[in-house]
């Protein structure tokens, strides 16, 4: 599906490039000979088809810039092609007419560099070395930011300010009129100096924010008065923000001041509504201000490249939670070995650690359960309604090109066949989002499945819902994005964001939490019970996708592990090319599975047991399996979470005091701890947060 896209892509782009080869050439063409309607239509076409790509095709004008034929190049070109063509026209005397309009020119372009200059003036002014949200930065002196037309859009500027000056030359080529084209410039040029002043006034004291040292000292001022305790650390691309999200409800439910702790600017904003205060600090220099905090534990819930930069921390404990686990044993990366802890859900993920030998010791291998999975409703028996739900939610092919890791390629055709066979079943097909993304076969069989659903569906018919429950839907998915939605102006930048979000909206992580429910309720109520569906979109979750199936297919992957908390049916596919006992017995989580071979020929028995559990021999097992994977449901895997934290936090304390006694007695160690800050341990519970946040 990914190379699906990228041709037509490309294909445009080549289109828009051709057009803008050809608009220059006919302008050149019309501006030499003279043809006068050529030349107004080239000029005309050539700007607008400019204006449309700066909104269109992005991509198509990044890499003209790389190539120098950037925008001002670009009008640089078409306004001198104009001033050749008039130099042509008969009735336009260059010397008198022509040389005011070069010069005119030449001042709006003056202004242009100006307010050009002047906008990175202002971008350097409104940098702060970090960003915050859910905390109260009034201090800093955040101001609104100015139009983004002339503090960020430099090309936009420039050729919107160009459409008069192209304007009043088209009517001087016409009308042989010089005093229309100096018109043009002369709105032009006004334009660009009032917005280059106007640009100016955000360099005054009044609209400026402190400066950078400053800014840190209130920075270190805020962290002493919150004195945060648990924090979760994360860096990562936008796309992998899920990874951080699936936390924060956990996080905000443990005994202890929580932050987060973010390295990409951008990903403040991809976080999802939560109360707990969020500190992005991009450079490792600021980062280290850490160590003189009250901060005792940081939870990673993935790898990347600058997390070995925070784990230079001593005075914090680290601990891997991971995003979800895999019975893979690549999914246990040599990695884990540098925290001070691994924390898995259940016995199966220490044994996981320990098969792969990777350098994690037992004794840092800590059970914690998976307090994500409290959503997911228990198994209540056999489907009672005329149709059986089954959830089929393969993994995508990874980067290893194994053929077991997805069944998409071999075995998923197969399945979805015989599951669409059976009048009683209802399909959901919810792909991981990155199926296609390296094995293009995996797209294409992708591709083929969807189209086998919708065909499904459409010789299936039967009842369908009234329109109320399109309109509660509408009315739901409006109520959960005025919630999830940040309503910033769209001149808004970073700190403009940071004021309008420095203090939570009371209550509003569980106002989203309430609403998440409703929607998904109006949602499947939206849908005919007949109705196949196919879920490419990150609503439904996958969780509210368990909570209506009966059944799960899927393949070796966390999927699975997840699925087993409601200790409902299951199968594994098998494209491995392993014999099934080998097969069962290399995947612990296959082992209270139904094994489906890539024909997928077991499904008929396989619904079978799910409609009739006297037929279902497996339900013991998943319910032992389920223990050996997640860990014990008494105490709930929440409580052992937070236990964790507390024994942690308790071990950077004591650790905090070994290193206090060392230094004490070492008069020049004692006397530059005391200029570095270092924080003193936590003596008990947490203060009361400072009123400003």
């Amino acid at each position: 599906m990914l190379s699906a896209g990228i041709a037509p892509r490309r294909a445009v782009q080549l289109a828009a490039l051709i057009a803008m080869m050809v608009a220059f050439t006919a302008q050149l063409v019309g501006a030499l000979l003279p043809v006068i309607p050529l030349f107004i239509a080239a000029s005309v076409v050539n700007l607008g088809l400019d204006l449309v790509l700066q909104h269109q095709q992005p991509g198509l004008l990044s890499l003209l810039g790389r190539i120098r034929f950037d925008v001002t190049v670009r009008q640089l070109l078409r306004d001198m092609l104009i001033l050749v063509g008039l130099l042509h026209i008969d009735g336009i005397n260059p010397l008198e007419e022509q040389a005011p309009l070069t010069i005119t020119l030449l001042a709006f372009y003056g202004t242009h560099f100006v307010c050009q200059a002047v906008a990175v003036l202002v971008r350097r002014s409104r940098a702060l070395p970090f960003v915050t949200r859910n905390v109260d930065a009034t201090a800093l002196g955040l101001t609104d930011a100015p139009p983004r037309l002339l503090y960020r859009q430099t090309g936009r500027r420039l050729l919107r300010f160009s459409v008069p000056t192209t304007a009043g030359m088209m009517i001087t080529a016409v009308t042989g009129n010089a005093f229309w084209g100096g018109a043009g410039i002369g709105v032009a040029l006004v334009l660009s100096a009032a917005g280059t002043l106007y640009l100016s006034t955000w360099l005054l004291p009044r609209k400026q924010v402190i400066g950078e040292q400053r800014a840190l000292e209130w920075l270190d001022a805020w962290l002493a008065a919150y004195r945060p305790t648990v924090g979760m650390y994360f860096s990562g691309g936008s796309a992998s923000a899920y990874q951080a999200n699936m936390w924060l409800g956990t996080l905000a439910g443990l005994d202890g001041r929580p932050i987060i702790v973010l390295r990409e600017r951008f990903m403040v904003q991809k976080i999802e509504a939560t109360d707990i205060p969020i500190v992005c600090i991009p450079k490792v220099a600021h980062l280290m201000r850490l160590e003189h905090t009250t901060l005792k534990v940081l939870l990673h819930p993935a790898n990347s490249g600058k997390t070995s930069q925070i784990l230079r921390i001593p005075s914090i404990k680290h601990a891997f939670i991971n995003h979800g686990e895999s019975d893979k044993l690549s999914s246990c990366n040599p990695y884990a070995k540098a925290y001070d802890e691994v924390w898995v859900a259940g016995p199966a993920a220490r044994d996981r650690y320990q098969l792969a030998d990777i350098g994690v010791e037992d004794k840092d291998v800590v059970e914690v359960g998976r307090p994500q999975l409290a959503p997911i409703r228990p198994y209540e028996g056999a489907p009672l309604g005329p149709y059986t739900t089954v959830l089929y939610a393969p993994t995508w092919e990874g980067w290893d090109g194994n053929p077991g890791n997805t069944s998409v390629i071999l075995a998923g055709e197969n399945i979805v066949r015989a599951l669409l066979a059976d009048p009683g079943v209802r399909l959901l097909y919810k792909p991981h989002p990155m199926t296609g993304s390296v094995d293009p076969r995996a797209g294409a069989a992708n591709a083929r499945i969807q189209a086998m659903i919708a065909e499904a569906n459409a010789r299936r018919g039967g009842p369908l819902p009234g329109p109320e429950a399109a309109a509660e839907l509408a009315r739901r998915t409006a109520e959960l994005d005025r919630l999830t939605t940040a309503d910033f102006r769209k001149s808004a930048d970073e700190l403009e964001r940071m004021r309008l979000q420095s203090t939570p909206e009371a209550g509003r992580a569980a106002a989203v939490e309430a609403a998440v429910a409703a929607w998904e309720r109006a949602y499947w109520d939206s849908f005919p019970e007949w109705e196949h569906q196919v879920i490419t979109d990150a609503r439904p979750s996958i969780f509210a996708c368990f909570n209506a199936a009966d059944l799960l297919i899927s393949d070796v992957s966390s999927v699975v592990s997840d699925y087993l908390t409601s200790e409902k049916p299951y199968a594994v596919a098998n494209t491995s090319g392993l014999a099934e006992d080998d097969f069962r017995a290399q995947y612990p989580t296959v082992r209270a599975a139904t094994v489906l071979a890539p024909d997928a020929a077991g499904v008929p028995a396989l619904l079978a047991a799910v409609r009739d559990p006297a037929r279902d021999g497996l339900a013991a097992a998943r319910a032992e399996l389920k223990e050996h994977l997640l860990g014990p449901s008494d105490p709930p895997s929440a409580v052992r979470f937070n236990e964790a934290v507390l024994e942690l936090c308790a071990k950077a304390d004591e650790r905090r005091r070994r290193m206090e006694s060392r230094l004490s007695g070492i008069p020049v160690q004692r006397q530059a701890a005391g200029a570095a800050g270092t924080a003193p341990p936590a003596t008990g519970g947490a203060p009361d947060a400072p009123a400003a946040v």
